[in-house]
């Protein structure tokens, strides 16, 4: 069974940072790339970023050069630093693990990512 498990959210001014951590277990990181989406009221789910099992990375244009994800295969755990933080990215943010992660407003299987995790940035 899949389980993921999002902390790090929490409330910020514009401008700072941020690191989620995503804890995981029940599959092989060389099986599923892994990756974070993020889902404000109102929007459709948005593919952050995501990494695979060779470290190969993706980012949104919406967060490039302001997010760098990373994993620790030791301790099953994927990472989001979100730094220069904006109030639009605001939002509930997902970690997710599939054997593809796709964009375009597609939401991971809710059997499939964490339970998520708030992130709200003030101006």
């Amino acid at each position: 069974e899949v389980q993921l498990v999002e902390s790090g959210g929490g409330s910020v001014q514009a401008g700072g940072s941020l690191r989620l951590s995503c804890t995981t277990s029940g599959f092989s990181s060389d099986d599923f790339d892994m990756g974070w989406y993020r889902q404000a009221p109102g929007n459709e789910c948005e593919l952050v970023s995501t990494i695979s099992s060779d470290g190969t990375t993706y980012y949104a244009d919406s967060v490039k050069g302001r997010f760098t994800i990373s994993q620790d295969n030791a301790k099953n755990t994927v990472y989001l630093q979100m730094n220069s933080l904006k109030p639009e990215d605001t939002a509930v943010y997902y970690c997710a693990a599939d054997a593809i992660l796709y964009g375009g407003g597609w939401c991971p299987r809710l059997s499939n990512r964490g339970q998520g995790t708030q992130v709200t940035v003030s101006s």
